[in-house]
C-alpha cells in the first residue's frame, strides 16, 4: 500500500457505532505504532453535529477512549477517493455506501468484520434501542476488528 492508511468507519447515524469503532482502531493503532488516519461517519444526516450518544461515550471512556470531542458526519462523495478503507458496520449501511460509491471510488469497502477471521460476512448490532449491556456487545466486536485490522495494516 503506498502512504498511510485512512480508514473511515460508517453506521447509519455515526453516534454508536462507528464512534465506538474509531476508538478502538485508535487505541490498537496507536499502541501498534501504526501511523493511520481515522474517522467515522453516518450514511444518514439527522444527528450530523452531535456528539457521540452518552451510552457510547461511556462505554469508549470505561475502556480509556474519550470519544467526547467526536461530532457526527454524513459519509461525502470525496470520502471516496480521500480514503483508503471504508468499513460499514452492517449489511444495509454497505449497501448503501456501495450504491453511493462514484466511479472513480479508490477506497476498500468492505464489512469491519470482513477482517475478523471466523466473523466474515457479520454485522455488528446496533446497540442504539438496547440497553447499556448492547453497547459492551458492540464494544467487543469493534475491539475485536481494530485488533484484526491493525494486524492486517501492519504485515
Amino acid at each position: 500500500m503506498n502512504g498511510a492508511p485512512a480508514v473511515l468507519f460508517v453506521c447509519l447515524g455515526n453516534i454508536c457505532r462507528s464512534p465506538l469503532a474509531e476508538a478502538a482502531f485508535r487505541q490498537t493503532s496507536q499502541a501498534a505504532g501504526l501511523k493511520v488516519a481515522i474517522d467515522s461517519a453516518g450514511t444518514g444526516n439527522w444527528h450530523v453535529g452531535k456528539p457521540p450518544d452518552p451510552r457510547a461515550q461511556a462505554t469508549a471512556l470505561h475502556y480509556g477512549v474519550d470519544i467526547s470531542n467526536l461530532r457526527a458526519r454524513q459519509i461525502e462523495q470525496a470520502d471516496y477517493t480521500r480514503l483508503s478503507h471504508i468499513m460499514a458496520l452492517d449489511h444495509e449501511n454497505l449497501a448503501d455506501i456501495e450504491a453511493a460509491a462514484p466511479r472513480d471510488t479508490t477506497a476498500h469497502i468492505a464489512l469491519l468484520l470482513d477482517y475478523v477471521p471466523g466473523r466474515e460476512g457479520q454485522a455488528v448490532r446496533d446497540p442504539y434501542f438496547g440497553g447499556d449491556g448492547l453497547f459492551e456487545e458492540t464494544w467487543t466486536d469493534v475491539s475485536l476488528a481494530a485488533s484484526a485490522l491493525t494486524e492486517y495494516f501492519c504485515r
